[in-house]
């Protein structure tokens, strides 16, 4: 039976109030790694942030946790090179800001470099419970994004996909992207099946991915 992709809903109360704690406690950047050889013990649940560059991650990221230098967010794309650990309340998790895909402002062999580390982490690191897949709003699914969803595939990696930006684009343009982003979604069999709307400007849905991630730290 074909999947059927729809937006997530809103946690209740309750929930919402569980994931912003969550995420109002400790969060500390551990290391930025440039090699497979440096990531930290895999000792504990891990969940990621991938997308193209300039989707909006630091930003995401930032939003989620009220700390707005946290995750280092730049105006020129690529910028972000290493995969960046951050520890989430203490020990519970990692929270992992991978860098940017797709296209990048630094010589072609150092893109190379990181994009492989990319690839290396998102199929290999063991403890990696659900990877959030970035796509911009105004632009949806594009070809760079699939490759990644089918490494995720080929991995047996779960992906949630987020949605960044909602707030940019009018609103029957937003329910056309959404209802295409749904569609591209369905070759992925390791997508899960709810979209989590955001924007990191406005705060929407943020309540919604705090929950997501909540839910999954409970699952242990």
């Amino acid at each position: 039976m074909e999947q059927v992709f729809t937006l997530a809903e809103a946690p209740d109360a309750a929930t919402a109030e569980a994931g912003r704690k969550l995420f109002a406690g400790q969060c500390d950047f551990v290391k930025g790694v440039v090699a497979m050889s440096g990531l930290p013990d895999a000792d504990r649940l891990e969940i990621c942030f991938a997308g193209r560059s300039n989707v909006g991650k630091s930003s995401l990221i930032n939003a989620l946790t009220g700390r707005k230098g946290l995750a280092r967010a730049s105006n020129t794309p690529g910028r972000t090179q290493e995969i960046n650990f951050f520890d989430l309340a203490g020990g519970l998790m990692y929270m992992v800001d991978l860098p940017g895909y797709g296209y990048a402002e630094a010589p072609l062999a150092i893109v190379k470099k990181w994009q492989e580390l990319l690839k290396s982490y998102l199929a290999g690191r063991q403890t990696l419970r659900r990877a959030y897949v970035l796509i911009d709003s105004r632009h949806g699914v594009k070809a760079v994004d699939h490759e990644i969803m089918k490494l995720l595939d080929r991995a047996a990696v779960s992906f949630q996909c987020v949605m960044t930006k909602a707030d940019k684009p009018g609103a029957a343009e937003l329910e056309r992207s959404i209802a295409k982003t749904a569609e591209a979604l369905k070759q992925h069999p390791t997508a899960f099946p709810e979209i989590i709307l955001t924007s990191s400007e406005k705060g929407d849905g943020l309540a919604t991915l705090r929950a997501a991630i909540l839910t999954l730290s409970q699952q242990g």
